[in-house]
């Protein structure tokens, strides 16, 4: 395996995990104003994330990180060309951090209440927008000989990739859902299920639409270089999907958070699957992808990098599990301060 291949799996691993635990911090911001009914649930509810909501952030900026670093053509072309759609993100992103650690610096219930919306949309925005970027990704987009991105920002815009963002809103809706009922109790943890239910079955029927359009606009069914693999991992990914609420139905909410975080994983694994071994696509002329290959840096960096990636890897990973450990018991509304 050479070292641009080696490269643009650490990169997928690293947006696996950023998916897998950002994804459901996401979904509980979004559920935030309909599954707390009073300031005390709310509290509750972000409490559940609390602890590891900004430590998994760190996961999108090692990605972005590595982009710069193994493929600068990659980060270029795309965060150029992507600037706008990043931008609002990243607006909402720090909206979402800030709404984070004001909301109680007052008891005013107008005060908490704004930053409560703040949370669902700085939550929202991103989980829409990041599945729009990655329909774009696979669709392609207008890139020039040159690599340069030579669309506008309502390129980015089509059905295509709205669905794609619908998708991910939604999956990551779900999988918030699914982490509150394996964190809370009594009657958040009631309508954590019921949530569980009701955007289940949605998100699992439009990740199907998704796929069955994604055959007609990509190559997942077809990779000139993988096959069908990435047809077989996406199909994997419903299926996990339909079993999360076979699980909850049996009140197995550890195992109904893993069907969700494995159908995250193969979601991801099959984008990063069909793209292989582009990394942009131009929808202007095949001839001028930007691949593994052309967009990578010399050999001696992406040496480098890799000696550093997994001697820090180990050490970032153990601290990561022994978080999640340490915080692992369930929140009750009743054990929330009041202030």
């Amino acid at each position: 395996m050479s070292l641009n291949t080696l490269w643009f799996l650490l990169i997928g691993v690293l947006f696996i995990g950023y998916f897998l635990l950002e994804g459901f911090d996401y979904g509980v911001g979004i559920l935030l104003p309909f599954i707390g009914k009073n300031d005390q649930e709310r509290r509750a509810v972000i409490q559940t994330i609390g602890p590891v909501w900004d430590a998994n952030e760190v996961w999108l900026l090692t990605a972005g990180g590595a982009i710069f670093a193994a493929f600068p053509q990659w980060y270029a072309t795309m965060f150029s060309g992507f600037y706008l759609a990043l931008f609002l993100m990243l607006v909402a992103l720090i909206a979402r951090g800030v709404a984070f650690e004001f909301r109680s610096k007052d008891k005013r219930p107008g005060w908490r209440n704004l930053f409560d919306w703040l949370i669902f949309f700085g939550s929202a925005v991103p989980a829409l927008l990041w599945g729009v970027a990655i329909a774009n990704l696979m669709e392609g987009v207008p890139i020039d000989a040159h690599m340069n991105y030579v669309g506008g920002f309502f390129n980015l815009l089509n059905p295509y990739a709205l669905l794609g963002g619908l998708v991910t809103l939604l999956v990551f809706t779900l999988h918030g859902a699914v982490y509150l009922t394996l964190k809370t109790e009594g009657e958040l943890n009631e309508r954590s299920r019921a949530a569980s239910y009701k955007v289940g079955w949605i998100a699992t029927g439009v990740a199907i639409l998704f796929v069955a359009y994604s055959i007609l606009r990509t190559d997942m069914f077809s990779s000139p270089h993988v096959g069908v693999l990435p047809g077989i991992v996406a199909v994997l990914a419903g299926l996990s999907l339909i079993a999360t609420r076979l699980l909850l139905d049996r009140r197995k909410e550890g195992w109904s958070f893993v069907s969700t975080s494995l159908a995250i994983v193969l979601v991801v694994a099959s984008v990063f699957l069909t793209l292989f071994p582009n990394v942009m696509v131009s929808s202007l002329n095949p001839n001028w992808n930007l691949t593994v290959y052309n967009a990578a840096s010399n050999t001696y960096s992406l040496h480098v990098m890799t000696i550093v990636a997994f001697s820090a890897l180990p050490i970032v990973l153990a601290y990561l599990i022994w978080t999640y450990w340490v915080f692992r018991k369930r929140v009750s509304v009743d054990q929330v301060m009041h202030y």
